[in-house]
């Protein structure tokens, strides 16, 4: 059913689906991908990467973000509270930068992190 305006590109549409041209495409009656997972704006930008193998350099916010959710990681692997602590102090300073534009890549939405938290994590983990 067409309505008293049609645009061009409605038009095109319409006539495609007419013709069939919809017909058993692939994922049709499918669910779509992810649906149920958290809205992710930088969604295109990891699938991206996925697909094409990207490796190497990455935007500084992009390297700053992976640096935050592998933190309990790189932690493990720290002898001293000291160093614990001045990885903490390093991360927030980069937190900062972002948050001020003065790093470069797509802007981020990190909170600065507690090295108190940090260093208590740590060290139930070492025991």
């Amino acid at each position: 059913m067409t309505s008293w305006y049609e645009s061009r590109i409605d038009r095109q549409i319409r006539e495609a689906q007419e013709r069939g041209e919809f017909n058993d495409l692939p994922g049709a009656g499918k669910p779509l991908p992810d649906i149920d997972e958290e809205y992710d704006e930088n969604w295109w930008l990891k699938r991206l990467v996925r697909r094409e193998g990207i490796t190497g350099p990455v935007p500084a916010t992009l390297a700053l973000r992976r640096a935050v959710e592998d933190l309990m990681e790189t932690v493990a692997e720290r002898t001293t509270e000291s160093s614990v602590r001045r990885l903490v102090a390093d991360l927030n300073d980069r937190i900062g930068r972002a948050h001020r534009g003065l790093l470069d890549g797509p802007p981020v939405v990190l909170s600065t992190i507690d090295a108190d938290e940090v260093v208590s994590a740590w060290r139930d983990r070492r025991r």
